[in-house]
């Protein structure tokens, strides 16, 4: 990723079961040639391209010519193959995931949704019945058979050709590798772990609830809670179920369609008060109580499983361990180890910067030359630093309501590029059309109950709301593109024994010895400046990271 929107030279490995084989160096550019499956045999029976020794020899074989080459290794799924080499002490510097790219071309060609795997690309390419999508279970039962090193091989290079024959190949080519290297650093960051202390956890735990209660009971806390609910109403109520809250409140004169939490503040009951405070301590004692620490922290820290892309736009999800809704009550149990820091950076109002550099606004790429956006926006809204945050996020968002529509004719004024990109992609969503993030990233089609929608009575409605979804997914996408950029660069970046070990959104979490805090902060500062590069150029838009050394996540916000 050194080459902005290039080609570049590094040589192919797949890795299949336990081969090793060299298929092709990258691009078709000089100096190099489309990957193509060997001639000869097939890679799968014992032959050249298989390292024996069982795992242990793959790991041998993966490190020997990681550090000879430095090529750029091919996998089915990352999520199969990386871990039993990190577990044996191997890393690599790149790779292409062979189902985050199917992904993302399926997506490209108007069929998202379509099975990803390396098995079913292999089925499509040639003219065989299709498999479902298998859950991510290596040793499953009756789990399908891997493909081999040749079949791996065919499905490169068909995605290749794909790629190439994009109108903007090179972005595209960026975007797989930002993706396959974010596989690299989810797969990383749950073998790493992010530091966690179960003693201040369960210290914290008990000071909000009370003592671990035996399996099945409520904490002494919500147990109070409870009854005072109970004695609001002058009988038995399970502050658990919707169902009993609502004829328990009908029951006093109050009529309730949901028992969330801004419809309670609506009213004026004794019992409001102690289920507002149950419900906020039923969710962390649910999920990130004792029994969550059980499952997901292991000797100190929490490993969560991170899946890249899991959300349309780019953006990650996480499978259980909810790391990407840690409560701020919990940053005080992620703590460095004795005699390290952790250094916290966010990017500071990344997708209005983004919008400036995807629309190439003059006036708003300006203004996203200083560190706070929005009060350098403040003066085109009337010295208000709100009102220019508004118009922003009504722009991206498509908000209307209050004063958005009186901020927006200003915007539209005063930043006429950045509006026109937004509502360009809000009006091909709305006719049910494909929009694409900077380096391709594609929405999903309209839905065919989309498609019967918008030819009703609601079709104005429909087509509005998937409006507002293409009008965010153009800059939502890109915002993803450039963080996974960012973790590319940085992860290559970071001194020995830095690790980063926690990733939501525009935030990273890099836990490194106390000595070396200040090369990582430089490290983040140097890969966002790289980021930028690398997506937009010679934008004048800046990214700024500010990042701190922390001993506790409490401390970093």
């Amino acid at each position: 990723m050194s080459e902005r929107f290039g080609t570049l030279d590094h040589v192919y490995v797949v890795v299949a079961g336990e081969t090793v084989l060299p298929v092709g160096a990258e691009g078709g550019g000089p100096g190099g040639r489309e990957a193509a499956p060997p001639a000869g045999g097939r890679p799968g029976d014992r032959g050249a391209g298989l390292p024996g020794g069982g795992p242990d020899g793959l790991a041998r074989a993966v490190s020997e010519r990681e550090a000879a080459e430095g090529p750029r290794w091919v996998w089915a799924d990352a999520r199969e193959t990386y871990p039993p080499l990190l577990e044996r002490g191997v890393r690599v510097a790149r790779c292409h995931d062979l189902a985050l790219t199917e992904g993302l071309l399926l997506a490209y060609e108007g069929r998202y949704g379509e099975p990803r795997s390396a098995r079913a690309a292999h089925a499509r390419l040639h003219g065989l019945p299709v498999p479902g999508e298998q859950p991510n279970a290596p040793g499953t039962l009756f789990a399908p058979e891997p493909l081999g090193a040749r079949e791996v091989a065919e499905v490169l290079a068909d995605q290749l050709r794909r790629i190439a024959a994009l109108p903007e190949p090179g972005r595209f080519r960026l975007l797989v590798a930002a993706e396959s290297a974010g596989a690299l650093v989810a797969a990383e960051m749950a073998h790493e772990g992010m530091p966690w202390r179960r003693d201040v956890h369960d210290a914290l735990l008990t000071e909000m609830l009370g003592p671990r209660p035996v399996h099945g009971m409520r904490p002494a806390r919500l147990q109070a809670l409870a009854d005072e609910v109970a004695a609001a109403f002058g009988h038995q109520v399970n502050p658990d179920s919707v169902q009993q809250l609502v004829k328990a409140f009908k029951g006093a004169g109050v009529a309730l369609k949901t028992t969330r939490q801004w419809e309670l503040k609506q009213i004026d009951h004794p019992a409001v008060p102690p289920l507002l405070a149950y419900k906020e301590l039923a969710r962390l004692f649910s999920a990130h109580g004792w029994t969550w620490a059980d499952q997901w922290v292991r000797g100190g820290r929490f490993r969560p499983e991170y899946v890249v892309g899991g959300v349309v736009s780019g953006r990650w999800a996480t499978n259980g361990g909810g790391a990407l809704q840690i409560p701020k009550v919990m940053r005080r149990v992620v703590m460095a180890d004795d005699g390290w820091m952790l250094v916290v950076a966010d990017a500071a109002q990344l997708e209005p910067r983004v919008l400036a550099a995807m629309a190439g606004d003059v006036g708003l790429a300006r203004a996203a030359g200083e560190i706070d956006l929005y009060s350098a926006l403040a003066q085109s809204f009337g010295g208000e630093r709100g009102n220019a945050k508004i118009a922003m996020l009504s722009a991206m968002y498509g908000g209307t309501s209050g004063d958005a529509s009186k901020l927006l004719a200003v915007m539209r004024q005063r930043f006429p590029k950045a509006y026109q990109f937004v509502e360009d992609a809000a009006k091909a969503g709305e006719e049910g059309r494909l929009v694409r993030s900077w380096l391709g990233r594609t929405s999903p089609p309209p839905s065919e109950r989309w498609k019967e929608l918008v030819s009703g009575p609601e079709g104005g409605r429909a087509a509005r709301d998937r409006g507002r979804f293409t009008r965010n997914f153009v800059v939502q996408g890109t915002a993803a593109e450039w963080a996974l950029s960012l973790l590319a660069v940085l992860r290559g970046r970071l001194p020995e024994p830095a690790r980063l070990v926690f990733f939501q959104h525009d935030e990273v979490m890099v836990h490194c010895p106390a000595e070396l805090a200040d090369e990582v902060i430089a490290a983040v500062a140097a890969s966002a400046a790289e980021a930028s590069r690398l997506l937009f150029g010679g934008t004048p838009v800046r990214f700024p990271m500010e990042a701190v050394a922390v001993k506790s996540y409490a401390d970093a916000k």
